[in-house]
């Protein structure tokens, strides 16, 4: 009992000193200064988003076509919207309740990547005009 209490309390002893330490590296570290800050861009990401711009276009206009598309299509709100009649049909009234709460949702996709397609846009004309979200 007492070799565990001896180990126990030179833990603590150590995590106490390691702690001590670690805030003295803290406070000795020189804070960055607004001119680094400013070389490296302005933090926001404009670099990277610039670069990405092209995959996201394609991106959204695959998923616009596929929700968009006719009820062959799968992933498309006309192929959920026959699921849910045959289920009502078929008297399933769990499963056309589940199908219908999932139409809900892939139909309030559409305007939202549609949204997303004209800031996108917008986002790729900024790109083009900044130089690919370089910094000057």
């Amino acid at each position: 009992m007492r070799t565990r209490n001896i180990a126990l309390s030179s833990v603590a002893a150590a995590t106490a000193l390691l702690g001590l330490a670690g805030t003295a590296a803290a406070d000795s570290t020189p804070a960055p200064s607004a001119s680094a800050s400013a070389k490296s861009g302005a933090g926001d990401g404009a670099q990277a988003l610039c670069k990405r711009v092209p995959k996201i276009e394609k991106r959204i206009h695959r998923a616009l076509q596929r929700l968009q598309g006719k009820a062959g299509r799968r992933g498309s709100v006309a192929r959920l919207e026959k699921r849910v009649e045959k289920a009502k049909a078929a008297g399933h009234t769990e499963i056309a309740n589940f199908l219908d709460h999932k139409l809900t949702h892939r139909k309030s996709l559409v305007p939202t990547l549609q949204q997303r397609q004209k800031d996108l846009a917008k986002v790729a004309t900024w790109c083009r005009t900044h130089h690919n979200g370089a910094s000057s």
